[in-house]
Parts: C-alpha cells; structure tokens; sequence
C-alpha cells in the first residue's frame, strides 16, 4: 500500500506539471493552403532532337545532315519525393505527332529549294522526280529510303528557385499513360537542386466529395524567373466526376466562369499543375483540359502511376523544418519564425517561399503585429510570470516529486505491510528470586536409587536375567499359613492384576488402567 501511495503521489506530481506547462506550448496547426505546395511546383519542358542525313543522288550523290529541336509539349508538374522525382501529365511529355514527317519537310524544303510547310502533315510536289523522292523521304524506313532519322527526347525541370535556373536538369520519363491526360513519371538524370534534395509536396489520400469543396491551382506560365513567379488561384469542386474524365469545377456564386478560367490558364502553361485542398493543403489531383474547359483527375490516378513507376511518395527534411517555420509565421510569431526560416534557406537556399516569409518576418519581427512581442509586452506591464519560470517551476516540482517518492521507498520495511500492534504495558521490574542453598555434590558411592511406590505394597522385583522368568504378584489370599486363622476374603485388600493399582470391593474395573477385576 505504501508503494502504491508513492507511486499516486509521483503521478499525481507529473501530471500537475505537465497541466502547468501545456498550455503555455499549445497552439493551432495552420493549413498554409498553397504555402506547402508551390515550393514544389516545376516548369517540365519537352523537346525532340531529331538529327536526320538526306540522301540526294538526283544529280551527283551527296549526304546532306541537319539537326532539329522540335518542342513536344510544356506544362507544370510536381516533386513528390526529395530525388526530384516529378508527376504531370502525359500529353505534356508525349504526343501523336510524326516528328520525322516533320524534319522531311524541313531538310527537303532547305536543300531543294522548295515550298514545303514547316508542319507534320505530308505534301506532294508538282515536280514528278523531286515528289518521288520527298515521299521516299517520309517515313516509314524503307530499303530505297532517301532520309535516315534519329530522334531523341529531352526533358528540363525548371525548379521554383531563387535566382532561377536558366538551365534546368534532365529528367527521363518512367512512365507515361494510354491517354493525353493520364498521368507521367519523370525522374531526374542529372543534377537535383540541394544537398538534401528538394522540396516536395504533400500528397492527400483522397479528393474532397462534397460539392463546392474550395480548392486552388498552381503552376507557371513560363520558365520561372524574377518576373515570373509561380501563378495561383482559386476554384471549387464540383461533386461527383472520376477517373481520366475528372471532376469539373463550378463557382457556386456563379460570379465566374470557372472551366473557362482554369482553361485559359491550361493553355498558358498550368498544364498538369496541381490541384490543392484548401484545409490541409494537400495535392488532391492535376489539371487538365484547355481552351473553354478545365478539369482535375483525381489523387487516386496520381499514386496508381507512382506505384507502377515504383516512385513512392515522401517528404524529406527540407519540408520538415519548412512546415515548423509556416507555423509560427501564420500564427504570428514573427520573432520565432526568423531563425525558423533561416534554418530553411541553410537546408535549401533557392528555397523562393520561405526567403519571401523570412523577409516579411524580419519586418514585423517586434512589431505590435508580432504575437510574441505583444506576449512579452502584456508580461512586463502586467507584472505576469513569463514562460521561463513556469517551465523551471514545473521541472522542479517533477524533481521534488521524485525525490520525495525515492526517500519514501527507502524508508519502507521489506517485510509485508501488517497494522501496527498496540503499545506493550509497562510491567513492574520483578523482585530478586531468594538465594538458594548450594546442595553437596552427587555422591555416586551412596546408597542405590529408591523406588518409591505406590500406596499398595511394592511388587516383587521382576529378574533382569536372562533365561529367568518374570515373577507377578500373588493374591494375598492364597498364602497360607499353618499356624494361621482363617480370614474374612472380603475385607482384604484387592489389587489389579494389571498395574498393580488398589482396587476396593466394590471396584468392578480399575480406575487406573480400566482392566477388569474379574479377569
């Protein structure tokens, strides 16, 4: 019980401590919205190399050899994991145009001198010889071919960094879809911006169903640059819509045209940028669609191309100390978020959003905006005991608690617990026992121990020798004497057969022994 006493007071103790500095640490998660996704936003541009050798033998054999960048497509995509490993969409990668079609046109206009459309369509000449070998020329390849190709696609990630990259890294595609709008995998092969890799974005488990669920889309309209930040606005969801089809979008004020808006921002270069939740702030699909219509698939497209790719999805240390930073900074901690995002920009230095929060912290920092200037102001007009001396007053109430509970298990018996016996009387001192005479000394030569009987006379001693028999006592009344009267038998003393214990005349069994007389 006692153990069990120490152990409620040391809990008790923590618990009041604990209660004691809660509050002062407590505070409110914010969403940041878009804060944690556009540090993660990219400009993917995909460009075909196509180095083509036409074959002229109409006058004297030449091997004429040109080289041409034709742009595939350009969008926006999104870092899901700290290798640079970036989803967007497919037709952004990949299209169905015929790109040697393309440089056939381009190399037999430039060589022969003929009006040939700079396009991916076939044309026809109206010279017989020079039209037969233009379509020589197409593909495709042929053993009386006229044009030999090698075609090559290059992907550049253009990161949301401070100052920009004019250059971008190589990526290559892991994974592309069936259709224009499903979603591709791109992985860097060349250098990714940060020791710690990069920014990511976080990536949510399922899409908003309700309907009119407010949302936002970023992306960028062109490389990034000083003068071109990364683009952001708003929308809601509309309910149901799944798959590549995608979920429309709808102003539930109907003050704007939200497909149309969104469309326009597709064709500028949102293609594929993400679609952020506005509680958490989380990636829940990517934008598609153009012109008068814009859409978003959802998230579950987005981790089903990720897992056949076998990219998985995290975030990385970079985005840790970022998310402590948005913290105080949408709390108003200015003062608290300076060195929070300084700790950012140490980890990853382009890092565009949080050198934007670190300026506008600085200058608030102490301010009647700063919630921890106000704090400590309120603190020293009031006289109220700042943080510190709660923290050391808890930690020194846990330590007494402690030492209290330790000297308590020290002092307790290791026997059982058992209630206490009542006090013992006091008794009075007992008096000298009397002096007793010393006896002499045992003599061994005195004479031999004496048998001390019974009140009836002694039995005949038994001989101890071996081979003699036992001798019993006789019945005084069969001893006969000559000279002797005869006696009255029922006035002599009787005795038990058994133990030799005086029995009267009216005794029918011994007291002593229990034997009957008569036996």
């Amino acid at each position: 019980m006692r153990r069990f006493g120490s152990f409620l007071a040391l809990a008790g103790g923590l618990s009041l401590a604990v209660a004691a500095v809660t509050p002062a640490l407590a505070h409110e998660h914010p969403s940041g919205i878009t804060d944690l996704v556009t540090p993660a936003v990219v400009r993917v541009e995909a460009t075909a190399k196509i180095k083509v050798t036409l074959l002229d033998h109409i006058g004297e054999l030449l091997h004429v050899e040109r080289s041409y960048e034709v742009p595939i497509g350009t969008g926006t995509g999104t870092v899901v994991n700290p290798e640079g490993a970036v989803v967007t969409l497919t037709r952004v990668v990949k299209n169905d145009r015929d790109l040697e079609v393309y440089a056939a046109n381009k190399i037999f206009a430039a060589h022969h001198k003929v009006k040939i459309p700079a396009d991916f369509e076939r044309h026809t000449l109206k010279d017989d010889q020079l039209n037969h070998h233009l379509q020589e020329c197409y593909p495709p390849k042929q053993p009386t071919a006229t044009c030999i190709f090698d075609v090559t696609t290059e992907l550049r990630i253009f990161p949301n960094i401070s100052p920009p990259d004019k250059e971008g890294f190589k990526a290559e595609v892991v994974r592309t879809g069936d259709e224009p709008d499903s979603p591709a995998v791109l992985r860097p092969v060349g250098r990714a911006d940060g020791s710690t890799g990069m920014p990511t974005a976080p990536l949510a488990a399922a899409v908003p169903v309700k309907e009119a669920s407010p949302v936002a889309v970023a992306g960028f309209t062109g490389r990034p640059a000083v003068n071109l930040p990364e683009t952001v606005d708003i929308a809601h969801l509309r309910a149901g819509g799944a798959g590549e089809s995608g979920r429309r979008f709808n102003d539930p004020e109907s003050k704007v045209n939200e497909p149309e808006k969104l469309g326009g921002l597709v064709d500028k270069g949102l293609l594929g940028g993400p679609v952020i939740e506005d509680k958490k702030g989380e990636v829940v699909g990517l934008l598609v669609g153009g012109g008068k219509d814009a859409r978003m698939i959802g998230i579950r497209e987005v981790t089903k191309a990720l897992a056949e790719a076998d990219v998985a999805p995290r975030r990385g240390p970079i985005d840790a100390a970022f998310e402590q930073a948005l913290t105080r900074f949408h709390t108003h901690y200015f003062g608290d978020a300076v060195p929070a995002f300084q700790r950012v920009l140490d980890l990853y230095p382009g890092h565009t959003v949080a050198a934007v929060h670190l300026k506008t912290s600085q200058q608030k920092r102490g301010t009647a905006e700063d919630a921890g200037a106000r704090k400590a102001d309120a603190a020293a007009d009031t006289g109220e005991t700042p943080l510190w001396p709660i923290l050391a007053g808890g930690a020194l109430l846990v330590v007494a608690v402690v030492v209290g509970a330790l000297l308590l298990w020290r002092r307790r018996p290791s026997e059982p617990d058992s209630p206490p016996s009542p006090a013992a009387q006091t008794r009075p001192p007992l008096p000298n026992p009397p002096s007793v005479p010393p006896r002499p000394a045992f003599d061994e030569k005195a004479d031999p121990t004496i048998v001390v009987n019974r009140s009836f006379p002694a039995l005949p001693r038994a001989s101890t020798e071996p081979g003699r028999p036992v001798l019993v006592a006789r019945d005084p009344g069969t001893r006969k004497d000559p000279g002797a009267k005869p006696t009255d038998t029922s006035m002599q003393q009787k005795y038990c057969t058994g133990c030799g214990m005086g029995l009267s005349p009216a005794h029918s069994f011994c007291g002593y022994c229990g034997k009957s007389v008569k036996t």
